[in-house]
């Protein structure tokens, strides 16, 4: 039997997180031996196994941050906002890495894995997978790009530093990271075509194989509820019912700025009455003064990460809303169609591989509130088919299709 070792910092915090993880059940429901090595475990799971001691991980973790703020001269700003694998795990030493056929590397930082920890790995001689989530790997430091395209190049001149030069932090990791990829073969995997275009285009990522397989979703656990009932059971009057959820809700990449514009629109607009919307809201929040800028009435459920909960949320909500700036896939997205909801999300971004416009969804012109909010008129006054949209996540995400793609995959792997 294929043996599986999929690496990710965590088992459940985060969208990558939550990605890996449904992958190791999808692959162990579909005759593959997968385990999932992590930094941070919450479950009892015996196919999660942890690396690293919590002492060792906390301070792997705060060496990175700590380089980082004294390369940004003791700012703090956008200290989260990349990373530099300076310090991680030698995982190369551990039983499970070395039965393994296959090292499938997923989200693997704030202290996980370190560049040389990477290059170790790579030059054991098994075959690496590694599914991105986001940009880090085709960049130097920074998980989202934005708008700056130095990645195509060379990194340097870092927006996210705050004494940006031509031989920056940027630029020095770059240079690692550069040598470290051109010279040894990695099968990389994008969740998203747009996130497969943007790695194309990276000067790190040069001439290696890019594959793109979407996230999955175990189905039994996302359900078709009934919305009338869910609705009653949460305590919502509404007539029109939208849901909005992230991991952090007012983290700036989630672009929570644009959904309270949009929903301000909405209400000037008066198309739809204020007293008939309702938002449901689901996420950490780091300042609970966020939600006071919302133009209609509201319900925040905090951070949740129970699929019964998350599906009765679901299912009381006509559509869900993700207004965010750049997302390389869109979990929300598919968790809420599988309950039934339409999807409104800004285009340009993995979004576009999940809504098919005016159809499962409504995709807005990037960053444009008032287009935003002409996504969200039209998923509440559009009749939709939530048995058809449920259908479709399975036909696209379905553990067993996702998984199936991912062992034809290995299989190329292990027959070179």
């Amino acid at each position: 039997m294929m043996k599986i070792l999929i690496v990710n910092t965590s088992e459940s915090t985060g969208g990558a997180a939550v990605a890996a993880n449904r992958l190791m059940e999808a692959l162990r429901n579909n005759g593959v031996e997968a385990t999932m090595m992590v930094r941070e475990k919450k479950s009892n799971h015996s196919s999660v196994v942890v690396v690293g001691s919590r002492v060792g991980n906390y301070l792997r973790f705060c060496y990175e941050r700590f380089v980082i703020w004294l390369c940004n001269l003791l700012s703090r700003r956008n200290l989260f906002a990349v990373s530099i694998a300076n310090t991680g795990i030698d995982i190369t030493q551990t039983p499970e890495f070395r039965e393994a056929d296959i090292i499938h590397l997923h989200w693997v930082n704030h202290g996980m894995l370190s560049l040389r920890g990477i290059r170790k790995i790579l030059d054991s001689g098994k075959p690496v997978v590694w599914t991105m989530h986001d940009m880090w790997p085709a960049t130097a430091i920074c998980h989202h790009a934005h708008e700056c395209r130095k990645y195509e190049n060379e990194c340097q001149n870092c927006p996210f530093l705050r004494f940006p030069s031509r031989h920056d932090l940027s630029n020095r990791v770059w240079k690692k990271k550069q040598r470290l990829f051109n010279d040894r073969r990695i099968q990389w995997v994008a969740v998203s075509e747009w996130l497969k275009a943007k790695t194309l285009s990276s000067s790190i990522v040069q001439n290696q194989e890019i594959t793109v397989i979407p996230n999955t979703i175990d189905l039994s656990k996302f359900e078709l509820l009934d919305p009338q009932q869910c609705r009653e059971k949460l305590h919502i009057t509404a007539s029109k019912v939208l849901v909005f959820g992230a991991a952090r809700i007012d983290d700036p990449i989630k672009g929570f700025n644009y959904l309270v514009d949009a929903l301000k629109i909405v209400v000037e607009r008066g198309k739809i009455a204020r007293n008939d919307l309702h938002l449901l809201l689901f996420g950490r929040i780091r300042d609970p003064k966020t939600l006071e800028k919302l133009p209609i009435s509201h319900t925040y459920f905090h951070y949740i990460d129970n699929e019964k909960q998350l599906s009765e949320i679901y299912a009381a909500a006509d559509a869900v809303v993700s207004s965010s700036l750049y997302e390389t896939f869109g979990q929300t997205l598919i968790e809420a169609q599988a309950c039934g909801c339409a999807s409104v999300s800004f285009d340009g971004s993995g979004q576009a591989d999940i809504i098919q416009h005016l159809d499962n969804g409504y995709l807005a012109k990037r960053l444009s509130a008032e287009s935003l909010a002409d996504g969200i008129e039209w998923a509440l006054t559009t009749s939709h088919d939530r048995q058809k949209l449920r259908d479709d996540i399975a036909l696209r995400y379905a553990d067993h299709t996702v998984a199936a793609q991912y062992i034809e995959l290995y299989q190329k792997i292990l027959q070179k």
